[in-house]
């Protein structure tokens, strides 16, 4: 019998779990740069009244298992139970007369709270 080669591939590059907008990108670089952190730390939390919450929180550490995006010179670092929640959303940040914040364009959310501050995400399907 002959034995198994195998050769090393390149491996495929993996789609980005999420996208920023250039306002929310830019924010996130002011927030990070200015401080020192490593990125800025995304994920989900259960609570509010339609289930689930977005969490932000500086990155000062990156774990093996969290995901990193870096989209337009931004740095996010999903929380590794976030990320199936994730995929396909894009972070943009908006300012209002009332309000400067962080807004989630999901496909995976299907429902949000009449207040906004919170959602019911279920996690992406393959494809």
């Amino acid at each position: 019998m002959s034995e198994l080669t195998t050769t090393a591939r390149p491996r495929r590059p993996r789609p980005q779990a999420l996208t920023l907008t250039e306002a929310a990108a830019a924010r996130v670089r002011e927030l990070t740069e200015a401080n020192g952190h490593k990125g800025l730390r995304v994920g989900i939390k259960n609570g509010g009244c339609a289930g689930q919450e977005y969490t932000f929180a500086f990155a000062d550490e990156i774990g093996p298992l969290d995901e990193v995006v870096t989209d337009k010179g931004a740095t996010v670092v999903i929380d590794p139970k976030a990320v199936l929640f994730l995929i396909g959303a894009e972070i943009d940040f908006e300012t209002t007369r009332l309000a400067s914040k962080f807004v989630f364009r999901n496909p995976n959310q299907t429902d949000a709270c009449g207040c906004g501050e919170s959602v019911t995400i279920t996690p992406a399907k393959a494809s």
